[in-house]
């Protein structure tokens, strides 16, 4: 009889955590796909033409010329936006893959730049934009948001918003093909 018990329980208590995992799957989908439309709304605006900057002024003034026949991540952030510092280590890890420029926007000056870096032992190379210029130019409306070039500059993908790591990896992959 306790045997019978403890076998129904069991039953019971998998066919629970079984309907739990699909309702989580069927969450983080609808999130997903809902992230990915608010993005693709939001993106709608920004600029689509290639990328014609053939190199870029860094925090340590030193200037970075873009490598040809390379795709490239440009990657506009904010030292004070939240979805920004959840990404950053995200492009943190590419940098250390593929060529990324990252843009810091209304972040002031190149010392407390450096210093957010220095906090987050993050290395990525760095544009301070305090004039807005650079985001002007690519028509940013918010923040994050990431343009990912083919090795010809010519615009492949968009993102506003926080984006995985997996997304972005496979996003730089497929520009490499092109």
């Amino acid at each position: 009889l306790v045997n019978k018990d403890n076998e129904k329980d069991l039953a019971w208590m998998i066919s629970k955590i079984k309907h739990y995992l699909k309702e989580i799957i069927y969450f983080v989908i609808i999130i997903t796909i809902f992230s990915n439309v608010i993005s693709l709304y939001k993106s709608q605006n920004l600029s689509d033409a290639p990328l014609h900057i053939k190199s870029f002024e860094l925090l340590n003034n030193k200037t970075y010329i873009l490598h040809d026949n390379k795709p490239i991540l440009v990657h506009f952030w904010a030292t004070w936006c939240p979805t920004c510092k959840l990404e950053a280590s995200n492009i943190e890890f590419l940098s250390k893959y593929f060529e990324v420029i990252t843009i810091a926007v209304n972040s002031k000056d190149n010392q407390t730049i450096q210093a957010y870096l220095d906090d987050h032992d993050y290395s990525f190379n760095v544009v301070n934009d305090n004039n807005n210029i650079l985001a002007s130019q690519f028509k940013i409306i918010g923040l994050p948001t990431t343009f990912i070039y083919d090795k010809n500059k010519k615009l492949v993908f968009s993102d506003v918003g926080y984006s995985s790591t997996f997304s972005l990896y496979l996003k730089m992959l497929w520009a490499g093909m092109h």
